[in-house]
């Protein structure tokens, strides 16, 4: 695997090595002992899996609550996505800024989010099947987000959502999270 930390502080893309022979390919996606490497974390108590139908839908900016903060590594494994990630560490000195990177079924691209991120992404294709590893258990008190279009970090979607949830519409923006 190739390790490459993105501009944001603590956040890595993860790129599988495929070896392909007459066969097809085979390729490592996670080792604990690689991760541990870099410092990130190994244990992922959920793994979950999402699938949009629609073009260009968008799932965000989610995240949990500093008790219940998260590790996530993402990956699309149908279609393919642009998946924005946002630094919401108030000392971090990338604190506000964000990075997106395209994510699809054949780049072997994973993107590593730490604690503290706020993680969404927009389907750049129908039928995207995104599968995450996570290292916190789901608590639904600690679940929360930020507005997508929140002009606090400008980000540059590729279209206008065709499909946003209510509640991702209802996220207040950042100014308005409570302390």
């Amino acid at each position: 695997m190739r390790f490459t930390e993105t501009e944001l502080n603590g956040a890595w893309l993860i790129e599988a090595l495929p070896i392909s022979d007459e066969r097809g390919s085979f390729a490592r996606t996670f080792c604990a002992a690689e991760y541990t490497e870099h410092g990130l974390e190994t244990n992922f108590v959920q793994h979950s899996v999402s699938h949009s139908v629609k073009k260009h839908t968008l799932r965000g900016l989610h995240f949990q609550s500093a008790l219940h903060a998260e590790v996530k590594v993402v990956s699309c494994i149908g279609g393919a996505i642009l998946d924005v990630i946002v630094d919401l560490r108030p000392n971090s000195p990338t604190y506000r800024r964000w990075t997106a990177c395209e994510l699809t079924a054949s780049n072997n691209r994973r993107l590593y989010i730490p604690k503290g991120f706020a993680h969404g992404f927009q389907t750049l294709t129908e039928d995207a099947v995104v599968a995450y590893l996570i290292s916190e258990f789901y608590n639904p008190q600690a679940s929360t987000g930020v507005r997508w279009n929140d002009p606090a970090f400008a980000i540059a979607w590729p279209a206008e959502p065709t499909v946003l949830s209510e509640k991702d519409q209802a996220w207040p923006l950042l100014d308005k999270l409570p302390a």
